[in-house]
């Protein structure tokens, strides 16, 4: 057995500062989106990559891996989504088991609407606090951190069949 190499004080304090940030960071941004636009930050989630798909339309296992989430989750936030009339849940014309989610027109309008304060919230608590510098220097880093995790693999953890794998 391996003795554990405990983080020192300032691994601990950088450590504790990132998991902060990102912590407050979150809880900002979902403040200001409910207040501003009525969405939270999960319906903006799955309403960015709708937009942005031809004819507004992806496999709900394409949804999930597009925002790191496994089956369960995805399922409860578009059942909560389609109740307010964001999207809308088809059968997969290629594929009996698959299914696919629709983002509807009023989905549409509130993405449209959300979108420009969201961007600003963005830039307001995250990108106006650094130059230019330093935040192509965290993109840097971060990527790095993130090359080096495992990848999941949703449809091993719980993502089959209502998610199509």
């Amino acid at each position: 057995m391996t003795e554990v190499q405990w983080l020192d004080a300032r691994e601990a304090r950088l450590w504790q500062s990132y998991r902060d940030s990102y912590r407050e960071l979150t809880a900002a941004l979902e403040a200001r989106m409910i207040a501003n636009g009525g969405l939270s930050v999960a319906d903006y989630a799955l309403l960015h990559p709708l937009s942005s798909a031809e004819d507004g339309v992806l496999r709900t296992r394409d949804l999930g891996k597009s925002v790191g989430w496994e089956r369960s989750r995805l399922s409860h936030q578009v059942s909560r989504m389609e109740k307010r009339g964001l999207v809308v849940r088809e059968e997969c014309p290629s594929d009996a088991r698959g299914s696919m989610v629709r983002i509807t027109p009023t989905g549409r309008e509130a993405i449209e609407a959300a979108a420009p304060d969201h961007v600003d919230a963005v830039r307001t608590y995250l990108f106006d606090k650094l130059s230019r510098e330093e935040q192509d220097l965290l993109a840097g880093l971060l990527d790095r951190v993130l090359s080096g995790l495992p990848t999941r693999d949703l449809c091993r953890t719980g993502a089959s069949d209502d998610a199509g794998c």
